[in-house]
């Protein structure tokens, strides 16, 4: 029963997989070994300067000694670790170059099976077939250009007033319309009186 209903999909883990890992994990612990010989650098460092203070000139002579080794070994690990970054990185581009060729390889092997559902000389027919259609349609479309009159044309257009005319509202007619119902302005019966013009004063005189 949990074996019908399990839905993890099994990943299949690649030699070129393991061999990134392998390399990941040595790239780490030789990032934590360069970290180590950092720290007792800075160390042999101050421990030196203490000696020095202290007139202890053989000492510090000797750990100084020990620094300069350390800074070597620091320097070897840089190199390594560049070593191992560019071997992660090819092996990484290789998986992907792999998964682009077998897409390209499937993609070439579908469109295969694509192209020999229809061969060259299907795909020539077809399109013979439609250019033909399409002739033909011509043809009937010019005799049936050809075939009408004068009178023919005309029936036509009258057909077509007709049907454009039943398409439009009507419009009512004005015997159709109730007057009566219709309430227009009185006219005025007394004449319009004149109107009185305003007579203005004299202006009065300037003084000299």
């Amino acid at each position: 029963m949990g074996n019908i209903f399990s839905t993890k999909k099994k990943t299949r883990v690649t030699e070129q997989d393991k061999a990134v890992l392998q390399l990941k994990q040595q790239r780490d612990k030789l990032k934590q070994y360069q970290k180590k010989i950092l720290t007792v650098i800075e160390k042999d460092k101050e421990l030196a300067r203490k000696l020095l203070k202290e007139d202890k000139r053989e000492r510090a002579k000797l750990l100084l000694k020990k620094k300069r080794y350390q800074e070597q070994l620091v320097d070897k690990t840089d190199k390594q670790l560049d070593t191992v970054e560019q071997l992660v990185h090819d092996l990484e581009f290789a998986q992907v170059e792999m998964q682009v060729l077998n897409s390209l390889k499937i993609g070439n092997e579908s469109l295969k099976e694509v192209n020999k559902l229809f061969s060259i000389e299907d795909i020539e027919k077809i399109m013979d077939e439609t250019r033909e259609g399409i002739e033909k349609q011509k043809e009937i479309d010019e005799i049936l250009a050809g075939a009408l009159t004068t009178e023919d044309e005309d029936a036509v257009d009258m057909e077509f007033e007709e049907i454009l005319r039943q398409s439009l509202p009507d419009v009512p007619k004005i015997s159709d319309v109730d007057t009566s119902e219709i309430e227009l302005p009185s006219v005025p019966t007394e004449e319009p009186k004149p109107k009185k013009e305003k007579i203005g004063r004299d202006p009065e005189p300037l003084a000299a």
